[in-house]
């Protein structure tokens, strides 16, 4: 009996030791592109209550067409390389026509700005927050039990740490980015601040080229494409609110926020169609289909049947005035050359990888009856070129790394009401 349990011994050890030997060794690619594609309808997403929402959802998100009030298509187009450019930076995303945005577009590097010195301690006359913070979530006429989870700003300002703030991570892949790049380039930008024709399409080949990084070539298909508008209605129900959608193709699941207060009141009051507690930025931007079915199994997300929400009397009867974000999840496409050589002893050498993320949002004031995400009429104008808008935020939300779900959560709130 003991030699056998040696020799199952050994074996395992064998074969634990020629694993590893085959494992593949992989070189990181040169270069990173990534296109991050949005519908949106609605409400511009710097609309009112917009505090906490990335600058690029506040300004780049804004440079789509739509001016007659339909929804706007939007991209955002980033190239980071680990190469230095031959001279000064130059690189454009060769479109197919399509787009009807021209031959190319340019992706123009961003001057570096000095780091400002970090200040300790609080700013000059500094004001402590007052109120508090509410959060309500769920899908229903009534809020369920144990709400709402309240947070005192003050306790916060005083470095007391809400426990449970946020109730889960969620896995954001990082993207190009000036930091993370030895050269980047972006679109829009001061060269370039087009808005997307409402009638463009992705379909067809792709091709970026730069004198900082290897020749990117792509193709997208039908599924790739614009998603469809997000038709949002709203009606009463109760004392809540009912929100009903259409079903948006290729949506992988659907999430709804909604942040507001009452006239005269110091509490700012959250709510999520989750399922449990949740806070922040995370859920309202680009997320992989494998993280929203995470989602969707954890009922942090709906799922993509999904075609209606209540939200709680309790939450409108404490936000009279809210604004509502709603988003579905779509495709995403990804790329890299070379393809994975087969024999695991060949080392794979990515030149270049690509990625192709889409979603559709709307973006409406909480209440107002019958209004419709796609045919709202967008309000505030045009928005500014694309100069000196800054992507800002938690991922495009930035693509911020998993990091503690608890810090997540002080950083939204911080960013939210200035402290």
């Amino acid at each position: 009996m003991k030699n056998i349990f040696r020799l199952a011994l050994l074996a395992l050890a064998c074969f634990a030791a020629a694993s590893s030997a085959q494992q593949q060794k992989v070189t990181p690619p040169i270069a990173v592109y990534w296109m991050s594609i949005d519908t949106a309808s609605g409400l511009p997403m710097g609309g009112p209550g917009g505090g906490g929402m990335s600058g690029m959802d506040i300004g780049r998100m804004m440079l789509g067409g739509g001016m007659d009030g339909g929804p706007n298509r939007t991209m955002w187009l980033e190239l980071g390389s680990q190469r230095g450019a031959s001279g000064t930076p130059a690189a454009a995303h060769e479109i197919p026509a399509g787009m009807k945005m021209g031959a190319s577009l340019p992706l123009e590097s961003p001057q570096r700005a000095k780091p400002e010195p970090r200040e300790d301690g609080m700013p000059e006359r500094f004001e402590k927050p007052r109120g508090r913070l509410l959060i309500y979530w769920g899908c229903g006429e009534q809020a369920g039990p144990g709400q709402p989870y309240v947070v005192d700003f003050a306790r916060v300002a005083q470095g007391e740490m809400p426990q449970g703030l946020v109730s889960r991570r969620v896995n954001i892949p990082r993207g190009p980015s000036v930091s993370r790049s030895k050269t980047y380039g972006d679109w829009p930008n001061q060269k370039d601040g087009q808005r997307v024709p409402v009638d463009a399409s992705l379909r067809g080949d792709h091709q970026v080229k730069g004198n900082y990084s290897p020749d990117i070539r792509f193709s997208l298909t039908e599924r790739y494409d614009f998603m469809e508008a997000v038709n949002l209605s709203q009606a009463k129900a109760g004392g809540g609110v009912r929100l009903t959608w259409n079903s948006v193709p290729n949506a992988h699941g659907y999430f709804a926020t909604a942040m507001g207060s009452k006239e005269g009141a110091e509490d700012i009051v959250f709510w999520s169609s989750s399922s449990s507690r949740e806070f922040g930025d995370q859920l309202t931007s680009w997320l992989p289909p494998r993280e929203v079915a995470r989602l969707v199994k954890e009922r942090a997300v709906m799922p993509p049947s999904t075609a209606e929400c209540v939200v709680p009397a309790q939450f409108v009867a404490a936000a009279p005035s809210a604004f509502l974000r709603f988003i579905a999840y779509g495709e995403e496409a990804n790329f890299v050359h070379p393809p994975r050589p087969q024999d695991p002893k060949v080392d794979w050498n990515q030149e270049w990888a690509a990625k192709v993320r889409l979603k559709s949002t709307a973006s409406v004031l909480l209440g107002e009856e019958g209004m419709g995400g796609g045919a709202a009429r967008s309000r505030g104008g045009p928005a500014a070129e694309g100069a000196g808008v800054s992507p800002g935020g938690s991922a495009p939300q930035g693509e911020g790394a998993p990091g503690d779900a608890l810090k997540e959560g002080v950083k939204s709130l911080k960013g939210l009401f200035g402290f």
